[in-house]
């Protein structure tokens, strides 16, 4: 629901990626929502604030704890190198 969500703030709406975060933020903030993963959802929101992806940034940061997360995006192979513990590469 989190990427769905994204892609309607920016896409539709025309959101840039502080303001979307900026609005997670609140509505994650809320006493009656819970996420399952919330740290690893705030350091997606913190790497797409720095320039990654939303999607790119979301995956990454769930995979978190695996060794490796394989993409055919060369640009996101690239950003990813020095972000997290889990390796970003080809299959």
């Amino acid at each position: 629901m989190i990427l769905e969500t994204e892609w309607v703030l920016r896409a539709a709406y025309e959101l840039d990626a502080e303001t979307v975060c900026a609005a997670f933020r609140r509505v994650f903030g809320l006493s009656n929502v819970s996420l399952a993963s919330a740290q690893r959802v705030a350091q997606a929101l913190a790497w797409h604030e720095a320039g990654l992806d939303f999607a790119d940034a979301f995956q990454l940061a769930l995979s978190q704890g695996h060794p490796t997360l394989k993409t055919f995006d060369g640009q996101f192979i690239k950003r990813a190198k020095s972000l997290g513990a889990c390796r970003v590469e080809k299959p």
